[in-house]
């Protein structure tokens, strides 16, 4: 079960119950440049703002990143340069297909709706994912023929 009190103006907590896991964390809330306000957890821990809290496998409560160091981390930190490249044509594809067939595309035409110059931008970076795929096969070539 998780339960949250966000009533007052600046400060409340937030609970999560799930089997033996009984955790109360609590809420900040800081104003927003436009107006408004965001809730922010404060590390049990470390005592820090943050957006995010993580609990890796086989611990016994949520905490900030900082806490845990390296047993967590983004899955594009596991990545090498291949697997990030494809991760980013197929991102930069997403944006762009709408709902045309992916596989009849290496890259989308222009949306309408896109202003040349981000569509530009979205045309190199798909580019520079090529080449460093390109690479990745030029030197696996290179392996296979020089053994």
């Amino acid at each position: 079960m998780i339960s949250a009190d966000m009533v007052g103006p600046a400060e409340g907590w937030f609970r999560i119950q799930l089997g033996s896991l009984d955790q109360r964390i609590r809420l900040v809330s800081r104003p927003r440049h436009f107006g408004g306000r965001q809730w922010y957890f404060v590390c049990p821990v470390m005592n820090r703002i943050v957006s995010v809290l993580w609990k890796p496998n086989g611990a016994t409560r949520f905490s900030s990143r900082q806490t845990w160091r390296r047993q967590v981390a983004y899955q594009s930190q596991f990545n090498d340069a291949t697997s990030r490249a494809h991760a980013g044509k197929a991102r930069i594809k997403s944006r762009l297909i709408a709902r045309l067939d992916p596989e009849q595309w290496d890259l989308p035409p222009k949306p309408k709706w896109m202003r040349w110059a981000t569509y530009n931008r979205y045309e190199r970076k798909f580019d520079a994912y090529e080449e460093v795929l390109d690479y990745g096969c030029y030197a696996l070539l290179a392996k296979l023929v020089g053994k």
